[in-house]
């Protein structure tokens, strides 16, 4: 059995073009470490937004309080309420001061898959007071690529969800999902609570 190497990923892997980050998240792990110990589950679905132009994106309306760690060094962690319950997690991409990030949208764990920001969070205990945290330090939250390669043919591409105010920025096939091989399946809108 070959041994694969494990990598925490670093500030440059996140410094790319955000639509890139994205596609190359999937099949990484998110790793948390907290006092009930250490728990991961591979990245199954994410969602990208990308500059002050995105209508999609909480810093279509400037740099803010809420938004200020989008603007930061690329690798830190972006997390908000939704909905007032719901927390959310990003990871924020590209230079210092473009204000870009990847939400994790899904990941499975074991063999049970966890769908929706929300769940994603609750399961592992993020909420806001991890909001500015550098993932890139493997100390609390982070991202572990195992060395397991992602077929391009694997990635789904689709409009994003919860968005439908943003207009034709809405339509942007930005959410991408891990997928087995041949079970691709339309772009479409599918409803699920965060």
């Amino acid at each position: 059995m070959k041994a694969t190497r494990t990598r925490i990923l670093s500030r440059p892997d996140f410094s790319r073009p955000t639509l890139e980050v994205a596609r190359t998240l999937l099949g990484t792990y998110l790793v948390r470490r907290n006092k009930s110990g250490v728990r991961s589950a591979r990245i199954i679905e994410v969602e990208a937004y990308v500059g002050p132009e995105d209508r999609a994106s909480h810093a279509s309306r400037g740099r803010t309080n809420r938004t200020g760690v989008m603007f930061g060094p690329p690798g830190i962690a972006y997390v908000y309420l939704v909905y007032g319950m719901h927390h959310c997690l990003n990871v924020v991409t590209e230079r210092e001061g473009y204000p870009a990030a990847v939400l994790i949208r899904a990941v499975a764990q074991d063999s049970t898959l966890i769908d929706g920001p929300g769940r994603v969070t609750r399961r592992y205990e993020i909420d806001r007071s991890l909001n500015g945290l550098d993932m890139t330090m493997g100390q609390v939250l982070w991202i572990e690529d195992r060395g397991e390669r992602v077929a391009t043919d694997q990635i789904g591409a689709y409009p994003r969800i919860g968005v439908d105010y943003a207009g034709k920025w809405a339509a942007k096939l930005w959410r991408f999902r891990l997928e087995a091989r041949n079970e691709r399946k339309p772009p479409a809108r599918r409803l699920r609570t965060p």
